[in-house]
């Protein structure tokens, strides 16, 4: 669980970080939100479209009807930004939270093949559990020699950009979490503790461990990509005398 959110809070951060940089950069290129928002979204289109169609799948495998699929970005009240959405019918809520987390069980594991398959992150992360950063730090030149990397580089920023659900993906999250929680303490209450300990512990700890070792791939990559992209946003700013104060988030 530790290892989940050391790699999940910093990892959200670093999207923002990036989402707001590459947005600089399109609007100090073309002057116009309209564009720079349509780049953006273009940008990112593969793991929007991931998004929005793991959306439509999950609805349509749990027989919640589904309408409309735009994939058209849409600057929204408050800064905020819809780069795609699917209309689904109402539905109770563990298939509400299931419609909402499709991204995320879709996207995670794919970000995961791609960074331990195609970029071969998976030994890097084995040397940082060790603690062995310089060895980490000496195998990372040899990352970029793998097979059409920048191309799987390019699908693991997309999709894991992409993957983490929206707040309207997390409307049921709450009530649905505050419901097992109180079955947890009912069981538990009721003798089951010991056997949720044996059996449910260790596969919760397995899962979140392999969601912290994707959560921290794809943290790598979008500092790989942030920090270029800030020297870019910043060095554009200089030669066109402009800066770039707010963009949508």
């Amino acid at each position: 669980m530790i290892a989940f959110l050391l790699c999940l809070l910093p990892f959200y951060a670093a999207q923002r970080w990036l989402h707001r940089e590459l947005q600089a950069v399109f609007l100090t290129l073309t002057r116009r939100p309209d564009a720079a928002l349509g780049l953006f979204a273009l940008f990112l289109f593969p793991g929007v479209l991931l998004h929005e169609v793991s959306h439509w799948a999950a609805a349509r495998l749990l027989g919640v009807p589904t309408g409309r699929i735009s994939l058209i970005p849409r600057a929204l009240p408050g800064g905020r930004l819809r780069l795609g959405y699917v209309q689904t019918a109402q539905t109770n809520l563990v298939k509400d939270a299931l419609i909402g987390l499709a991204p995320f069980l879709t996207g995670a594991p794919l970000t995961g093949w791609i960074a331990g398959s195609r970029l071969g992150l998976a030994p890097l992360w084995d040397l940082a559990l060790q603690g062995d950063w310089a060895a980490v730090r000496a195998a990372l030149p040899l990352v970029t020699q793998q097979p059409d990397f920048w191309v799987w580089f390019y699908l693991a920023v997309c999709i894991s950009s992409t993957m983490l659900p929206s707040p309207s993906d997390r409307r049921a999250w709450l009530p649905l979490a505050g419901a097992t929680l109180a079955a947890g303490a009912a069981a538990a209450a009721a003798g089951a503790g010991t056997w949720m300990s044996l059996h449910l512990a260790p596969a919760l700890d397995t899962f979140l461990s392999n969601l912290a070792a994707v959560l921290a791939g794809s943290l790598l990559v979008h500092l790989a990509l942030a920090l270029p992209v800030t020297a870019l946003r910043v060095a554009l700013g200089r030669v066109f005398r402009l800066r770039v104060v707010s963009v949508s988030r």
